[in-house]
This record gives structure tokens, C-alpha cells and sequence, in this order.
């Protein structure tokens, strides 16, 4: 493989920047945060998935706020990233109570979320979703709500998420629904993953979304006709030398390294740089759409208790 030399650089040096403002704003620095112009301009995902706002919220709130069966917690994540919106999902539980397959009917999560939609919109925008008619309904909550009735008012559907053997499967039997896209059923096997139910190896397998594409394409000039999945995969395995050889010292996420999931996600955010940074690299995104505005809010960080990550010892 050849890489752009500058844009690769560039990749490990923004992980690392990247990671320096999220420990700073997690020991209570104030802004600005960094001396980059770019960073502290626009907004960009955190290098860890797991620290995102909206994964901290699945993962305390969703998955670990409460003891699930393992039938409800995979429903709970499914609904959840579906929607893929906190304020949605605290509305959903302030009219419905709390959240099972149990207490899941079509017509009163239906009513609620039409409800909710009068006041605010339902849907996040992070992650592309397939919101075609497969249902038959025009509305996408209708369709969304229809597939989750099919997979977990079947016994069928949900073993067959229930019993895969491999990150893989899993991501695979998630592809095999309606309305659930190559990138959703890897986000969503992730999400899964997070959980109790399942405990496969995150660098398994790994899935390149569009925006990771993107970044690939301008760090590499040849990928000498290796996968999105085995460039991800070098990147993994390559980390601390890469790291090293940029006289990067890299905080890690208190003891965990870049993982698959972690590093195709910093090629979006990459490639999200670049349109400013190196813009003569034409993509079919020229700009960042997103500003950064400063948020006084305390992070409470809580990851997977399996990771055995001791978060105190580090603030």
C-alpha cells in the first residue's frame, strides 16, 4: 500500500489532538481546549466510539441502568439506535414507563412517537438508515416499528440474533432484515456487543461506512487492492508504531487500545478534516457541517463493566 504521506501523518497526529481535548475536558479544563484552529472550530466525534454522547447514553442508560433479560436488553439497544436519539428516548419512557418487549405494542409506541413528532423531530442524524417502504407504510417510524414487531414477536427472528456465534454473524443476521443496511447492522452489532448478551472480539470484523471510505481514499494513494476491512485492520495493528514514530505520546482510552470500530470511525472524522485542512482532495463532502459549541456539562463516563477499565484512578 502507498500511502498520502501527510494525510496519513495527519490521521494519527488528529487522534491524538483529539484525544488530548477529550481528557482535558474530562478533568475540568476550560476552553479552548486545543491550538488547533480546526478543531476548535468545528465539531468531531471523539477517537473512542464508547465516549460519544450518544454511546455513553446507550451504554448507562439503555444497557446498564437497570437488570435486563437478555431478550430485552438486545430490544432495547435495537429501538434505541434506530432512532439513535437521547431526547426521544427519554420522551418514549416518560409516556410509555419502562421500555420491554413486554409492554411492546405497534399502536401505543405508534401514538407515542407520532406525539413526540408534533414537538421535536425523533430521529437523530448521525448514521445513514435504509428508510425505504418495506412495510408499506410512508411514515419511517411506522416501518421501523413493523420490523422490530417482526423480529421480536417472532421467536425466530430473535433467536437468530440471539445464538451467533461471531461478531460476523451477528452482523450478517442483522443485514438479513428489512431496512437494516450493510453500516446500520455493523453499528447496531456493535452496540450489541457493548452488552452482556454477547462478548466477541471487537477486532473480528469491521465494516467501512461511507464516510470511512472517504478517509481511506485520501490517506492511501494505492491500497494495492487490500479491503476498507484489512486497511482498517493495519491501522489497529499498527497504532503504537505509528504513534511512536510521530513522537506521539498517546492517552489511550484508560488502558484500551484503538480498536477496529474506533479506527474506522477516525477515518470519517479524518476525512472531515481534510475539507479544510488539505481541500484539493475532492470528495463528494467539501464541508464540515457542524460547529463546535463549548457544552458546561459534567462527563460521567461509564463503559462496559467486562472492559475492566478503572476510569477513577485517571481523573
Amino acid at each position: 500500500m502507498k500511502a498520502r504521506s501527510d494525510v496519513y501523518d495527519t490521521y494519527w497526529k488528529t487522534a491524538y489532538e483529539r484525544q488530548e481535548i477529550f481528557f482535558k475536558k474530562i478533568n475540568g479544563f476550560n476552553p479552548p481546549f486545543t491550538n488547533d484552529p480546526i478543531f476548535d472550530h468545528y465539531k468531531f466525534c471523539n477517537v473512542y466510539r464508547a465516549c460519544d454522547r450518544v454511546s455513553q447514553f446507550l451504554i448507562k442508560d439503555v444497557i446498564y441502568s437497570q437488570t435486563l433479560s437478555s431478550e430485552d436488553t438486545v430490544f432495547r439497544i435495537f429501538l434505541f439506535r434506530l432512532l439513535n436519539k437521547i431526547e426521544t428516548w427519554n420522551a418514549l419512557e416518560k409516556k410509555l414507563g419502562n421500555i420491554s418487549i413486554k409492554d411492546f405494542r405497534f399502536d401505543k409506541y405508534c401514538q407515542a412517537l407520532e406525539e413526540i413528532k408534533s414537538k421535536q423531530p425523533i430521529y437523530g442524524n448521525a448514521f445513514i438508515l435504509c428508510a425505504n417502504k418495506a412495510f408499506g407504510f410512508d411514515q419511517k417510524h411506522k416501518n421501523h416499528l413493523a420490523l422490530l414487531e417482526m423480529i421480536f414477536k417472532n421467536e425466530k427472528g430473535l433467536h437468530k440474533l440471539l445464538n451467533s456465534e461471531s461478531l460476523r454473524g451477528l452482523f450478517e443476521n442483522l443485514k438479513s432484515f428489512p431496512l437494516i443496511g450493510d453500516f446500520m447492522a455493523y453499528q447496531i452489532a456493535i452496540d450489541f456487543n457493548y452488552s452482556e448478551v454477547f462478548n466477541f472480539d471487537e477486532n473480528d470484523f469491521t465494516i467501512a461506512g461511507p464516510g470511512a471510505v472517504r478517509g481511506i481514499k485520501k490517506c492511501f494513494v494505492d491500497t494495492n487492492g487490500k479491503s476498507y476491512g484489512y486497511i482498517i485492520k493495519y491501522m489497529v495493528d499498527n497504532q503504537d508504531k505509528e504513534f511512536d514514530r510521530l513522537g506521539l505520546k498517546f492517552n489511550n482510552l484508560f488502558g484500551r487500545k484503538l480498536h477496529s470500530i474506533d479506527c474506522q470511525g477516525w477515518f470519517c472524522e479524518t476525512d472531515k478534516y481534510c475539507r479544510v485542512k488539505f481541500p484539493q482532495l475532492t470528495s463528494s463532502r467539501k464541508k464540515i457541517k457542524s460547529v463546535y459549541k463549548p457544552k458546561n456539562e459534567k462527563l460521567n463516563l461509564f463503559f462496559p463493566p467486562k472492559w475492566k477499565l478503572i476510569v477513577n484512578n485517571f481523573l
